[in-house]
């Protein structure tokens, strides 16, 4: 086959490898997600292989390769510099946690190595000659743009769970529909998503999330009822979620994967404490948990700045302020962040036309944190002759939001006047 979306030193690699497996009198293929992406025109970046030959048979062949899976048949061939993994020929039987099988057993027909995988997509394989090897029409599936079970759906899913997720995930990037057979399968396991660590779920949602086609992943993650059948609580109902649907319309516009899950919690009408803890149990990095948190209080400062204004005056005119008080205090980056979630909503979202005025707040912010202010603590306790104090850093937090306003230049002497101004004030 002359690849055409693999890179050609991976796939003359590959090649290499199938070429000496059939050499020595065993069968080999490419095989899955490869196949899959070839003959869609997507990009391949990495490529499996799928053999006769027996674990140890492979290792005798190779002398770079590691036993990353050997009771499961898998060894990782390296190849000029390129990991392949080649499995050999099984079958799967008694899954009892939904995930692992208790029994594996090699076998010498391929067709009966693919009867054992998830989707007819992934169940394709591709030999030396060009030729593929296709029993369960996956190629056909991939031309109607149709997720469909290998065999029964019912059966994959209770093998393993997630597969209804991956299903969500593969309909949801790949932009295809699901087979009817295999949505009801779906809808009858979908209980057994609770046998699912959450660390999994997670890096399938991920991948949803961060996909080409969000809204189309989270409308199906609706109507399957799966997100509140996992082991991580999720406090909304299908119904909740597609209710949000109108707020969301604009999330695939947003390229940074934390502003999208920040879009779906505000949406969802999360406080920002209630995302933070959420966010904790579904297993986030802390960086993703904390940035995400961070955007949704500077959107609390933001409505509450929108619902403080008179009805005699414009909303900008106390909106700046208390916008670039929350950008000094949950950071630049998270206010950005809510700016880009606000033009990604609807335009009747609270204070959507304030949008470019906003920016332009933040673009021309003198000074963003306290390492940036012109006074230091000790310029301020030695001018005012007092002993430090916690007054010390409420008044360092005052003067830089007077910086950040551009009400006081941020110069050591006029910041130093205002603090005695201050100081008078409060005596």
């Amino acid at each position: 086959m002359n690849w055409k979306m693999a890179d050609s030193r991976m796939a003359e690699a590959a090649g290499r490898i199938i070429a000496r497996l059939t050499d020595a009198g065993h069968e080999a293929y490419w095989v899955g997600g490869c196949i899959r992406d070839e003959l869609l025109g997507r990009p391949v970046h990495d490529m499996d292989i799928t053999t006769s030959a027996k674990p140890e048979a492979v290792m005798s062949l190779f002398p770079r390769c590691v036993p990353t899976g050997l009771q499961h048949g898998t060894v990782t061939v390296l190849e000029a510099d390129f990991p392949f993994e080649v499995t050999t020929y099984r079958t799967e039987s008694g899954y009892a946690d939904h995930r692992r099988p208790e029994t594996v057993a090699f076998v010498m027909d391929v067709k009966e190595d693919l009867r054992r995988r998830d989707f007819t997509i992934n169940a394709i394989c591709l030999g030396l000659d060009g030729r593929l090897i296709d029993p369960f029409g996956g190629a056909e599936d991939l031309r109607r743009r149709l997720v469909r079970c290998v065999g029964k759906a019912e059966d994959r899913f209770d093998e393993d769970a997630l597969r209804m997720l991956r299903c969500v995930r593969f309909a949801s990037t790949l932009g295809f529909g699901i087979a009817k057979n295999t949505w009801r399968g779906l809808l009858r396991r979908r209980d057994g998503l609770a046998h699912i660590a959450v660390e999994r779920v997670y890096a399938e949602l991920t991948r949803i999330m961060e996909g080409p086609r969000p809204l189309a992943g989270l409308g199906m993650l609706a109507r399957s009822g799966l997100l509140a059948r996992g082991k991580a609580p999720f406090p909304w109902t299908g119904e909740d979620l597609a209710a949000a649907a109108a707020g969301l319309a604009g999330i695939g516009e947003l390229e940074s994967a934390l502003l999208r899950w920040a879009l779906l919690l505000h949406a969802l009408g999360a406080t920002a404490d209630a995302a933070d803890g959420l966010m904790r149990a579904w297993t986030f990095p802390g960086a993703t948990r904390r940035g995400v948190a961070q955007v949704l209080r500077v959107r609390e400062a933001w409505t509450a700045a929108m619902a403080a204004a008179g009805p005699g005056e414009g909303p900008a005119l106390g909106l700046r302020r208390r916008f670039l008080a929350a950008a000094l205090a949950f950071g630049a980056e998270a206010a950005e962040g809510w700016l880009a979630l606000l033009a990604a909503m609807p335009r009747s979202g609270p204070g959507a036309g304030l949008v470019p005025s906003a920016r332009r707040w933040l673009d021309e912010m003198p000074v963003r944190g306290l390492a940036g202010l012109a006074v230091t603590g000790g310029d301020l306790a030695a001018a005012l002759d007092r002993r430090p104090g916690p007054w010390l850093g409420e008044l360092l937090q005052a003067l830089l939001l007077e910086a950040a306003a551009g009400a006081v230049p941020n110069d050591r002497t006029a910041l130093i006047n205002e603090a005695k101004r201050m100081n008078r004030r409060e005596q």
